[in-house]
């Protein structure tokens, strides 16, 4: 590096697809950006394509640390796991105290709690940021959630912002809390991302098994959804994709996809850690359930031969009544999606101290990320309006949409289950509606099991001051 070259305002470490695409957005934004790659082979080309602009090129970790000002601000793009810890450890040497090290990738929020605890104590800063949005995203504008030292966080802030979408609430960034507290949001970020996935599946499935409708009319039917309330990325993409031809057939090219869905792991996170944390997430666990099913495709092909299809039985006179519903179905069933999502990261904030706010949480995903939509501003006039609300199902707003709608949800459904269609996320959605909504669960008897047979002992709902009684079930049995 010449010695007259200016320093860079942050750097990159791990220039792949979205590392590149991220210093390119902060280039584009008026920040020098300095960029370096384990893989030094990947330097110099991304420097040639870049040539002329604000970018300084490292070939080696001492220039990359020399090139940028203090506090050094290092954003890490490489994926998640040890080769995370594995940069921190070649980097540390050559860092001084005060610099600030920023994962941008998926970790566990455990992870970056260790992390960030390591090395606050060594006297360094360090960031966990879920970056949302996809390589379009990082290019163009993502959303962002960091989680670490809010003192430390003004020295990011000024990029963050510039670099991330903007909607009319503002920036898509904020800082959501210390620590863990950003891949946490992130992790359940892409938990919903699932939910909303599979509940637009569930719409498709319906509308092309009983009405028979073609991927074009399917388009039509989606582009329409999507200039109302059901406005969102996925909702556009999807009417998108419908549209695209395969040029070797000339068939909907939607229709020769295999039916096997993977995965990367967030989703997976999300369910296990809200077990553990004794947080309900049904819609969510339901759309693992729904790709952990797709991926078993020779089994159920073979199943598909031994075992009775339902008929298809419907009167496709009515089929602006279904779609109608369908439409309802899956807006009440994203609700409770959202919902439970937010149910989680409240339940994380409180466990871990972060104050976590959640209307800036639904703010931040309104632009940029892959789940933004016109739902999420109504999410954060619900929060908006009481900052503690425990469920969104409670907020007048959305009270009112689903009561003037849930016959139409538990209409699609129930066609769906007579024509031998699987629902799971639609249906675990209003079943979790249903249960909510519901003051005396049948949870009595399993306390009266529990108790009979193992002692497990149970309150009486007119001696409460007692607490927890066992009682002779078998003894006294007729």
């Amino acid at each position: 590096m010449a010695a007259e070259q200016a320093k860079a305002d942050i750097g990159i470490f791990g220039i792949a697809v979205m590392g590149a695409n991220l210093a390119m957005n902060m280039e584009d934004h008026g920040f020098t950006v300095s960029v370096v790659n384990l893989r030094s082979d990947r330097v110099t080309p991304f420097m040639k394509m870049n040539a002329g602009k604000k970018f300084i090129g490292a070939h080696t970790l001492e220039e990359f640390v020399n090139s940028l000002k203090t506090p050094r601000r290092i954003m890490l793009m490489v994926k998640a796991g040890d080769p995370v810890d594995d940069a921190i450890k070649i980097l540390k040497p050559l860092l001084a105290k005060g610099d600030i090290i920023i994962d941008g990738g998926n970790s566990w929020f455990k992870d970056t709690q260790r992390r960030e605890a390591e090395l606050t104590k060594e006297g360094f800063y360090f960031f966990g940021a879920g970056v949302s949005g996809g390589e379009e995203g990082a290019r163009f504008g993502p959303s962002i959630m960091p989680g670490g030292s809010e003192k430390a966080y003004e020295f990011v802030k000024p990029i963050f912002e510039a670099i991330s979408a903007k909607t009319n609430s503002g920036p898509c960034v904020t800082h959501c809390g210390p620590d863990g507290a950003g891949h946490f949001v992130k992790m359940v970020h892409n938990g919903i991302e699932y939910g909303d996935m599979q509940l637009i599946a569930e719409a498709y499935d319906i509308l092309r098994k009983v009405l028979g409708l073609s991927a074009p009319e399917l388009a039509a039917i989606f582009a329409e959804w999507n200039k109302g309330i059901l406005d969102s990325f996925l909702i556009e993409l999807t009417a998108k994709v419908l549209t695209v031809t395969d040029e070797e057939t000339k068939k909907p090219l939607v229709d020769l996809v295999l039916d096997k869905a993977g995965q990367k792991g967030t989703g997976k996170w999300t369910a296990q850690i809200a077990l553990d944390m004794g947080v309900l997430i049904p819609t969510i666990v339901a759309s693992l359930d729904g790709r952990g099913m797709s991926s078993i495709k020779e089994e159920r092909v073979a199943a598909s031969k031994q075992i009775k299809a339902v008929p298809i039985t419907y009167n496709k006179a009515e089929k602006q009544a279904l779609i109608d519903a369908v439409r309802d179905a899956l807006y009440d069933s994203k609700v409770c999606s959202y919902t439970q999502g937010m149910r989680l990261i409240k339940a994380a904030s409180d466990e871990y101290k972060w104050n976590v706010n959640l209307g800036e949480m639904a703010r931040i995903w309104k632009g940029g990320c892959i789940i933004r939509a016109r739902l999420l501003d109504e999410i954060m006039k619900a929060y908006g309006r009481n900052a503690s609300l425990p469920s969104l199902l409670l907020d007048d707003s959305f009270k009112k949409q689903i009561e003037s709608t849930q016959d139409n949800w538990r209409k699609a459904i129930s066609i769906a289950v007579a024509n031998g269609i699987p629902t799971p996320a639609m249906s675990a959605s209003l079943a979790y509606y249903d249960a909510y909504r519901t003051a005396d669960l049948p949870q009595n008897l399993t306390q009266a099991q529990r108790d009979a047979f193992g002692s497990h002992t149970y309150e009486r709902v007119d001696h409460l001051e007692k607490g927890f009684i066992h009682s002779e079930w078998l003894k006294n049995a007729k």
